[in-house]
């Protein structure tokens, strides 16, 4: 592995735009191409950023940069550079090889992350639209944090970027992204309250809408998350438990059900 430090010399005032801009255009159009974004991080005066990025070798990454510089997104990252001006004063990278050699200093590690299939009284499904990935429309969801049982998560994700709250029925899948160690857990549910909207920064758009065999080509581009979606509709619930140890405390069960639609 290498590793490319991507260092940014911006204004303060200017921080909040720099973001957008990169969760908009930079972010994607590494992660689309096979690029791992290890961390980001600002310091305290608000005037600098560090990235950096993960890459298997330097031909991997000459050969995404290649891929960057062909593709629309960059296209339109330049022209909305030219709109918003000078969104830094100058960067440098330079790149780092791990001191680990063949091993590692940490133990494997899984990001696990949840998604809701969630409906409304009309049968609608909730679907979003994420800047990082503004090419499809998918169900609300992200990481769970540490600490948190599955189910915490799903509930404080879905209502973070959709502004609702929601009733669960159970987990209609697993599934396994191995080239980024995610792990994502699907549940099903049904709409409780409140009105959706957008969440600042991360969800462009926010709907109900029918699903249907013709349409979800169209609404999900993204076959790992148009497979969930199928999955959802007729499910074979899984059993699912959260609890703790020492002493053991079971905090959440669902059991295994068959539901027909």
């Amino acid at each position: 592995m290498i590793y490319r430090r991507k260092t940014y010399k911006i204004k303060p005032e200017k921080l909040d735009e720099f973001n957008d801009f990169f969760h908009t255009y930079l972010y994607p159009n590494q992660i689309t191409h096979g690029a791992k974004l290890v961390g980001r991080w600002v310091n305290e005066a608000k005037d600098e950023i560090l990235a950096i990025w993960e890459y298997e070798n330097i031909e991997q990454y000459q050969s995404i940069e290649e891929k960057i510089q062909m593709s629309d997104l960059h296209r339109e990252a330049k022209k909305k550079r030219g709109e918003l001006g000078e969104l830094f004063i100058e960067s440098h990278q330079d790149y780092l090889s791990s001191t680990a050699g063949e091993g590692s200093y940490y133990p494997p590690k899984h990001i696990v992350a949840v998604s809701g299939y969630i409906t409304n009284d009309r049968g609608e499904v909730l679907l979003v639209r994420n800047f990082h990935r503004s090419d499809t429309l998918e169900m609300p969801g992200g990481q769970v944090e540490e600490g948190e049982t599955l189910e915490e998560a799903i509930h404080r994700e879905i209502f973070e970027e959709t502004g609702i709250t929601v009733d669960l029925i159970g987990i209609t899948g697993i599934y396994q992204n191995v080239s980024n160690s995610i792990i994502s857990v699907v549940f099903r549910g049904t709409f409780k309250s409140g009105e959706i909207r957008p969440a600042v920064g991360e969800t462009s758009e926010v709907l109900f809408t029918h699903i249907n065999y013709e349409n979800i080509k169209q609404l999900i581009t993204r076959p790992h998350f148009r497979s969930r979606v199928l999955d959802a509709v007729s499910p074979n619930y899984l059993p699912f438990e959260a609890f703790k140890i020492r002493p053991y405390e079971l905090l959440r069960r669902y059991e295994v059900k068959k539901e027909y639609s």
